[in-house]
This record gives structure tokens, sequence and C-alpha cells, in this order.
């Protein structure tokens, strides 16, 4: 059993690994943050990705055991993302 401690996605210290990017994928970064912006700027996007990833899974896995989420349902979940519970409507997912 490893002693290692596991972190959650953003978790943890910071560490230097090895990537290879695009050229030009290196040049629009660089031109937004500069040099010293560009690993939190890398690690950030690593993180939406994860995030988007995640949500994929879970719509798959939910859309497979309930059918195909209704647009009502997606506008009512994007409500509750952008904090305006107010309005939702859905008694399911918030007043």
């Amino acid at each position: 059993m490893s002693d290692a401690p596991t972190y959650g996605v953003g978790g943890g210290s910071t560490a230097n690994v090895s990537v290879s990017l695009r050229s030009g994928n290196i040049a629009a970064v660089r031109a937004r943050v500069g040099k010293r912006g560009f690993s939190a700027y890398v690690d950030a996007a690593v993180r939406r990705q994860i995030e988007r990833d995640n949500l994929a899974e879970l719509t798959e896995r939910h859309e497979a055991e309930h059918g195909v989420l209704r647009h009502a349902e997606v506008e009512a979940a994007r409500t509750l993302l952008r904090g305006d519970t107010e309005t939702c409507g859905d008694p399911h997912l918030g007043p």
C-alpha cells in the first residue's frame, strides 16, 4: 500500500514536467501571459479540460440511465452554473 498522498484536480504542490506543444500554441500563450505566466496558464487549461472530460462522462452516464437530456434540463443546469437560481424554474434543480 502506497503512502504517497493523492491530490484532486488542481491540488498538490507544483512539479516540473516536460510536454511537447505546437509552436503556434506556445507563441499564443506567451503573447497573452509572458514567459513567467506560462505554467499557470497551461495548468488552468489542463484543469478546465479535466472538468470538461468529467462533465462529458457524467452526461454520458446520466443519458445511458435516463435517456437524452431535454433542452429545458440543459438550460436549467446552465442557469445553476451561472448562479442564477431565482430563474431556474425546474423543481428538481432549484427554485
